[in-house]
């Protein structure tokens, strides 16, 4: 998918006083949602009315997902877009529905064929604008653009960036259980605009995203030997990383995107590796008779958190980012793996086994706060929205009369623990890996 441009002009920002003030605190265990009423965008003539139809239900599904926001339903509203338009919001109308905040938009025609389209958000109750924005890019992004609007509501109302602009890549999964298609896909965060990557033709594995490019590493099986690819998403175009016999997972990238760290195994042991991608350089970071594996680095590039059962069991550990002396930070029963580093660095997600069940959980670097966020028969794979506010992963039950089959399906839930939603794809899914926002 090619960055599209856009122009961004603040149109209007007037802040509330603190009474006045619409917020959602998203730390809290549990929230109220927040009313919102999203009108349909009036299409100045010209326009594409489709898109000015269409662009509320996206921003509506949107924030419905998040579990902090409650959408009006449109047959309540009693001013229309037109009206609006014309003559502005009718508070009163609105209040009368019991909408605490509203979003209104436009779209224009520009001289050079181009959409141009401006939202606004408002305080229903203290009658004051919020936020308002407005982009211009071409009609086939409209679905983009919506996202972009859905996240500037998000990180205006609660404080936080948003991650509706961004992208899932992970494998599709079909066919039965004895001859089983794996393909890389990738689609919104929201299951739209989905399509595949890979043909199906060979196994592949563990794909993951750079911090700040549209490329993907993943690991595929070619000719029954792993190797380690680059994708590149905009173009297409893929290139071997390395052949690695002993390769147990896909690299992850470093946070600047010049480096990726895996696990290699060498005469008969498995230890981290980082590798500069400019120069295929690889540096060994452990040195331990040990499994050392599933390596991932912190955003601010200084630490690795890695699973080994070095102490007897498998546990997590956190390392400088060139390697020496290891802490270990989970002491639970079970055995612990896939950690992965917040794109906020206060947590690290992993995948717990304990007594036959699978959880999802996180902690903090030091080991301290470990919470058990989901479980069930399988549960593997967790990664991070780009706001560090989300966990999407897999889940996967046993089907048939006697649980000889299986079915996965991707899963996202609040850090809290509450508003688990399973995310729409037309195949099965696993080893989720969410992107940084589009750039």
């Amino acid at each position: 998918m090619k960055n599209i441009l856009y122009s961004l002009v603040l149109l209007v920002f007037v802040p509330l006083t603190a009474h006045a003030e619409v917020k959602i605190t998203v730390d809290a265990a549990t929230v109220e949602a927040l009313p919102i009423a999203i009108s349909t965008f009036y299409a100045e003539p010209g326009a594409d009315a489709q898109v000015a139809q269409r662009m509320p239900i996206v921003i509506s599904e949107d924030l419905e997902r998040t579990g902090l926001f409650e959408p009006i339903s449109p047959r309540a509203f009693i001013q229309d877009a037109k009206s609006i338009h014309e003559q502005g919001p009718r508070f009163g109308d609105w209040r009368a529905i019991n909408a605490q905040a509203l979003i209104t938009g436009t779209v224009t025609r520009t001289a050079d064929g181009r959409t141009r389209v401006e939202f606004r958000l408002w305080d229903v109750f203290s009658e004051k604008q919020l936020s308002g924005m407005a982009y211009t890019t071409t009609s086939q992004n409209w679905r983009r653009i919506a996202h972009i609007v859905s996240d500037e509501i998000y990180k205006r109302i609660t404080g936080e960036e948003g991650y509706f602009d961004s992208r899932i890549v992970y494998i599709a999964e079909s066919g039965s259980p004895a001859n089983r298609k794996k393909r890389l896909a990738i689609m919104d965060q929201d299951g739209a605009n989905h399509h595949y990557l890979t043909d199906g033709n060979t196994l592949v594995l563990t794909p993951r995203f750079s911090p700040n490019q549209q490329l993907i590493t993943y690991l595929a099986y070619y000719n029954r030997k792993p190797r380690v690819y680059l994708y590149d998403i905009d173009t297409g175009k893929q290139e071997v990383l390395g052949n690695f016999p002993g390769m147990t997972f896909a690299p992850r990238f470093s946070p600047d995107g010049r480096k990726v760290v895996m696990s290699m195994a060498k005469d008969g042991n498995s230890d981290i590796y980082t590798m500069d991608l400019s120069t295929r350089k690889a540096v060994r970071l452990t040195r331990n008779p040990a499994i050392d594996t599933s390596p991932s680095f912190a955003p601010d590039n200084k630490r690795v958190v890695f699973e080994s059962d070095r102490g007897g069991s498998q546990q997590l550990y956190v390392m400088p980012v060139n390697g020496g002396s290891a802490q270990r930070i989970t002491f639970g029963k079970g055995r612990y793996g896939n950690p992965v580093w917040s794109p906020r660095g206060d947590l690290i997600a992993f995948t717990r086994i304990f007594q036959g069940k699978f959880y999802i959980g996180v902690i903090r670097p030091d080991g301290s706060g470990e919470r058990l966020i989901t479980s069930a028969y399988h549960v593997e794979g967790p990664t991070w929205s780009p706001n560090g506010r989300v966990l999407a992963y897999f889940k996967e039950v046993p089907t048939g009369p006697k649980g000889e089959g299986r079915k996965a399906k991707i899963y996202t839930i609040d850090l809290t623990g509450y508003n688990e939603r399973m995310l729409p794809s037309p195949v099965d899914g696993s080893d989720p890996a969410w992107s940084p926002l589009n750039p």
